[in-house]
């Protein structure tokens, strides 16, 4: 009884903490969905080599879509016009970040975490990009027809189209998710003492390696990877390990490989998964070397013991949200 009470506990606790910040980033990607469209994505998509990477980058960091949602986008980017190389870069910085990630991640593991992050999102991907359009035909690009629904221009007022995508088709997309990966902090944390892994792996380079093998298949979205990796460093995992799984764990899964060797073919799928892997070693290797510097463990957050009226609020509204989401669409 003291383990299931000890679980709930850290359950609430990261519910707490991540609260305010994700129902924020709910907000901001809303906004986002407004300023920048489906179809402005694809017009600034079609050029080659390490410009369309860069500027397929740009775009993909601050957008809220997970490692699944993104699929679907990406396959019309490559039949609306985009090069393989700047679909790869949205394959890879999209679904690592979006703005309510990000907030999330400065809520639970520290502002620098948070920079760090999106700065790697955004290098990895202009980094993959560039990879698969120097081993791709020159003549790459798709045949930039529309002729998908998405394309029509939407006659709702944009506070409607705000407020409808950032609280209801965005949580609808990542609720079953973030509460699995809410849960499973809970668990980890719950069973696992701090500083578990501190004497096992610490910050060694079998840790990283480890976490890699762990984030490559598995599919969690890049909000629901923050809890987990929260309680990974809670545990005594490194910084650096855990910055891998936040790479590798929503930027790559079973699904998106599977789709991207039809997107992009199976030598740019090759090159894309060696690529980033060495993108997230490398940037966990960075992260260890700088975060004493930096105190990365100092802003990770061991929870509040004590909640406020104010507190309470937030993880109720987020909850609602969440659980909302999960019903099923009224027809």
């Amino acid at each position: 009884m003291d383990l299931l009470l000890n679980i709930l506990k850290e359950i609430w606790l990261v519910t707490v903490q991540m609260a305010p910040y994700l129902l924020f980033g709910f907000l901001m990607a809303g906004i986002l969905s407004v300023l920048i469209s489906k179809d402005y994505v694809r017009r600034h998509l079609g050029g080659h080599g390490w410009m369309g990477s860069f500027k397929a980058a740009l775009v993909g960091v601050p957008m809220p879509i997970c490692s699944c949602g993104v699929i679907p986008l990406a396959a019309s980017l490559r039949k609306h016009g985009a090069s393989r190389g700047a679909t790869a870069s949205f394959l890879a910085s999209t679904p690592q970040t979006g703005i309510d990630s990000l907030m999330i991640t400065y809520a639970l593991l520290g502002w620098v975490f948070a920079v760090f992050r999106a700065i790697v999102a955004f290098a990895s991907g202009v980094i993959c990009g560039t990879a698969i359009a120097a081993v791709s035909p020159k003549e790459d690009a798709g045949t930039g027809e529309c002729e998908d629904e998405c394309c029509q221009p939407n006659q709702q007022p944009a506070i409607k189209r705000m407020l409808s995508y950032g609280f209801i088709s965005l949580p609808r997309d990542i609720a079953k998710a973030m509460l699995v990966g809410i849960i499973i902090s809970g668990i980890i944390s719950g069973l696992i003492p701090d500083d578990f892994f501190a004497d096992r792996l610490g910050g060694s380079p079998i840790a990283m390696l480890i976490m890699l093998v762990i984030g490559i298949p598995l599919y969690v979205c890049s909000s629901a990877s923050v809890p987990i990796a929260l309680a990974f460093i809670k545990a005594g995992l490194s910084p650096g390990a855990a910055l891998v799984f936040l790479i590798t764990g929503p930027a790559t899964n079973a699904a998106t490989l599977t789709t991207l060797w039809q997107i992009i073919g199976k030598k740019q799928l090759v090159v894309f998964l060696v690529v980033l892997a060495l993108c997230a070693l490398a940037a966990g290797y960075l992260m260890n070397l700088f975060s004493p510097v930096l105190g990365v463990a100092e802003q990770v957050c061991h929870g509040k013991e004590t909640t406020s009226p104010l507190d309470l609020a937030w993880a109720v509204l987020l909850l609602a949200v969440l659980l909302k989401a999960l019903l099923p669409k009224r027809t």
